[in-house]
């Protein structure tokens, strides 16, 4: 897909309704080039699908029957760790502009979509480098089963910005901050260094995705002049049962802005 759309919103709805992962990372990363020179400089409106479009691999199944992903000599569980990974910066790309595309009636600053087009350039970046390490390691994005439970997050925060800030950036992604230091540090051990790199290149982007997260959930907060852990605490009690997974990383939350003050209530320890 060549022609540029002429507003972000309608970048973000073909990119969703793109079905290609590799298709989907490559228009993702061209429309952020596009939005950051200028060439599509308005945001617009768009019709929102109702779901990204998707191939037929992977195949989606619960979480109880993705494959084991252990790091070992053995490829077998490496490659089984990175097709999970991809499939999650797959979802995240769809996640951003998902987040463009459906509230571009909400009235946001500029500074919120260059945000969210740099988050989504990143995830196309991240999803690109997995999959070429998975061809490295003989295998390809689609040859595993993939979780299939990944979209919930958008489909409860679907009508509210708020909530989808909350939730994303500052549960989901946060989360991606506790547990990929561990899968560096076990890559590593196995001398696996290639993996680890990339897994180092998406955990320090990783780090600013959280911190413009919570930087846009507390402008809404501040917007409606709520306070702003009291309101993250409400949305995590409400979409989650009022806990978030343990153990965290706090080094790396801290370095994104977003201190135990927040999720340390809520904690399930």
């Amino acid at each position: 897909m060549s022609i540029l759309p002429k507003t972000l919103a309608e970048a973000a709805a073909q990119a969703l309704c793109i079905a290609n992962s590799q298709e989907k990372s490559e228009y993702s990363r061209l429309c952020a080039r596009a939005w950051q020179a200028g060439t599509i400089s308005r945001v617009g409106l768009a019709d929102i699908p109702p779901e990204p479009a998707r191939e037929e691999s992977p195949v989606l199944v619960p979480p109880t029957e993705v494959p084991r992903r252990k790091v070992t000599q053995d490829p077998e569980g490496r490659i089984a760790l990175l097709h999970a990974l991809a499939h999650i910066e797959l979802h995240a790309i769809n996640l951003c502009w998902d987040i463009i595309v459906r509230f571009a009636r909400t009235p946001m600053p500029k500074e919120f979509y260059d945000d969210w087009v740099a988050i989504a350039d990143d995830e196309a970046r991240h999803h690109l480098l997995l999959c070429e390490r998975l061809k490295q390691l003989g295998s390809h994005y689609g040859a595993l089963p993939a979780h299939a439970g990944l979209w919930q997050g958008a489909e409860v925060t679907e009508h509210n910005l708020k909530a989808r800030l909350a939730v994303v950036p500052m549960v989901l992604e946060a989360r991606g901050l506790d547990v990929t230091p561990g899968i560096i540090v076990r890559l590593r051990a196995v001398k696996d260094f290639e993996s680890a790199d990339r897994l180092q290149i998406i955990y320090d982007d990783e780090i600013s995705h959280v911190a413009r997260g919570k930087r846009w959930f507390e402008y809404l907060c501040q917007q409606d002049a709520e306070d702003p852990i009291e309101s993250w605490q409400n949305i995590i009690l409400t979409l989650f049962k009022g806990r978030v997974r343990s153990p965290f990383n706090t080094e790396g939350r801290d370095l994104a802005g977003f201190p135990i003050d927040y999720y340390g209530p809520v904690a399930d320890l």
